[in-house]
């Protein structure tokens, strides 16, 4: 668990390093843009993309900005097979936790107004108590400050005994951010191999928490989940415990999925693409067993 909140120190909060992910809560909870003028072509850069958009932290009442990506403005590319969209441009990831920097409440944007008493009274108790504030940010996030940012919203989740939905929907992103880290390194920089597999390896902790989060939520949660209906949640567990050779979970969901009367067309074809990536894998496990 040390690893995935790792880096919080700068913040003032590294006490929160030894948390449970997925701890079972003791109580239950309650309840537009202007064209650009230019003589030649303009070249499009990453702030473009941003403008600063203004909140109210429903914690401690500030007022603050953040950089949030223009609607419409970045055009998609393309996703993974485990459905991280690539756009072109820019990395819309980077940008998708707002962070107070008064009192340290973070959250994905989906969630950041959402705040019962009990949560905020646990987060004014283990975070904003020691919080370093911080000052604003330059015109575009690094990925390193966008992964602090997505670690503090870790952390307000696990403080506040969030849904395991949102956790895991939070590992799930991050994984996701340290995936388009490691493709943007440079690989003419000193030290290119070891931070690719410094991002891998981190990668990899947070989509096996983010499965394990998924797993646990699909059984007590109702959908939708963090906005993702049941058929593309089925999608995403299998495609992830594939990845970590838990073929039986895959294979049983990703049957189910095909089978669906809810999954559209669309979905149904990528499902019966993994269905024989899994029965290969599966084959070539086997084969390599007896040898």
């Amino acid at each position: 668990m040390a690893g995935l909140l790792s880096g919080l120190e700068q913040f003032g909060l590294s006490n929160l390093e030894s948390m449970d992910l997925y701890e079972t809560p003791k109580k239950a909870e309650e309840g537009g843009e202007g064209g650009v003028a230019g003589q030649a072509a303009h070249t499009v850069q990453e702030q473009d993309f941003l403008f600063d958009k203004s909140f109210t932290c429903p914690l401690c009442d500030r007022e603050f900005k953040a950089r949030t990506v223009k609607i419409g403005k970045a055009k998609l590319a393309g996703s993974d097979l485990d459905l991280r969209p690539r756009y072109e441009q820019i990395d819309l990831l980077k940008y998708d936790v707002i962070m107070c920097p008064s009192c340290g409440y973070a959250s994905l944007s989906r969630f950041f107004k959402y705040l019962t008493s009990p949560q905020a009274k646990n987060i004014q108790k283990a975070i904003s108590a020691n919080f370093k504030p911080q000052k604003e940010a330059a015109e575009t996030y690094t990925y390193d400050e966008a992964l602090e940012r997505y670690k503090m919203a870790l952390a307000n989740a696990i403080v506040k005994q969030t849904k395991a939905s949102e956790k895991a929907y939070i590992c799930l992103k991050t994984a996701w951010l340290l995936r388009g880290q490691a493709e943007h390194l440079d690989p003419e920089e000193e030290g290119y191999e070891e931070k690719k597999k410094q991002c891998q390896t981190e990668e990899e902790e947070f989509l096996r928490n983010a499965l394990e989060g998924f797993l646990a939520a699909r059984q007590t949660e109702s959908f939708p989940m963090c906005g993702m209906d049941e058929p593309t949640v089925d999608f995403l567990i299998s495609v992830t415990a594939m990845r970590f050779e838990q073929y039986d979970v895959a294979s049983r969901l990703i049957t189910g999925l095909i089978t669906s009367k809810t999954a559209n067309p669309r979905m149904k074809d990528k499902a019966r693409d993994v269905k024989e990536m899994i029965v290969k894998k599966i084959k070539e496990k086997n084969a390599a067993s007896r040898k």
